[in-house]
């Protein structure tokens, strides 16, 4: 690893999201920090929503990075982490990207990663800018789940419009499931490489790959949570800052953030 990333390694914590927040806003983070939890008592996804994180059966870090660019020219990072780890997961389990998607992986605006149509995992970018002259740092918080999905499943009843995945489905059944460590640091390694690829040349680059993982693509969505009124329309891709684009009868709209669904 040439990037000078501190790598943590805690048994339980409460969110490890909120270990590095509070690090940031005391102004004692200086370099990249990768902090992975066995087990976290109070996980957290996008608006507010509980991340359930026991140990064994789901991976779960946050990555505290400093960008030397400003806040809003980070556009389209979360969709770049799922791109990220996605990479990831193919060094992992010593496969190609390209077989991944055949076995039914793909991400969902802004922030998840499905498997076919099940929750794999969910990406939570937190931080921001203290003054104008110091660094925009970011707190990007991964869950994916590892095993036991059916277990998963059970606790995510009445939460989640999906079902629950897990890694050990796209592992052979000859094969054994990786050590998690052994996950979370193939994981850390293609931070490296995309964040840097991100930074130079932001979201556009990535713009293509995006798209061709993107689970909803030309089907039939609305958006909720992006404001007073839900959004209908046809998910035709995203832009060059990583908003969706809506097709609807008379207009075509960039949706900046909000929550996804199919249309039944």
């Amino acid at each position: 690893m040439s990037w000078n990333c501190l790598l943590e390694r805690v048994a339980t914590t409460q969110s490890t999201n909120d270990d590095l927040l509070t690090r940031w806003r005391a102004g004692t983070l200086k370099q990249p920090v990768a902090r992975i939890a066995h087990q976290q008592t109070a996980g957290k996804g996008r608006a507010g929503r509980v991340w359930i994180a026991q140990a064994e059966d789901t991976l779960c870090f946050s990555l505290a990075y400093p960008f030397s660019c400003r806040p809003h020219a980070l556009s389209g990072l979360s969709l770049v982490i799922g791109l990220c780890v996605i990479n990831g997961i193919a060094a992992a389990l010593g496969t190609t990207e390209n077989a991944l998607f055949d076995q039914g992986l793909r991400l969902k605006w802004p922030n998840d990663l499905l498997l076919n149509n099940a929750k794999l995992g969910g990406i939570l970018i937190e931080g921001g800018q203290v003054n104008p002259s110091s660094p925009t740092w970011m707190i990007i918080g991964i869950g994916l789940n590892i095993q036991n999905e059916t277990a998963l499943q059970q606790q995510l009843e009445g939460q989640s419009a999906f079902g629950a995945a897990a890694l050990e489905q796209l592992v052979s059944k000859e094969a054994s499931i990786p050590d998690i460590e052994f996950i979370w640091l193939k994981m850390i390694d293609s931070f490296e490489k995309y964040l840097t690829e991100f930074e130079q040349s932001g979201f556009t680059q990535f713009k293509d790959a995006w798209e061709r993982w993107d689970a909803f693509r030309g089907q039939a969505v609305y958006i909720s949570g992006a404001g007073t009124q839900t959004q209908h329309g046809i998910a035709s891709g995203v832009d060059s800052s990583g908003a969706l684009l809506l097709n609807q009868p008379h207009q075509n709209i960039a949706i900046h953030a909000g929550d996804v669904s199919l249309r039944m």
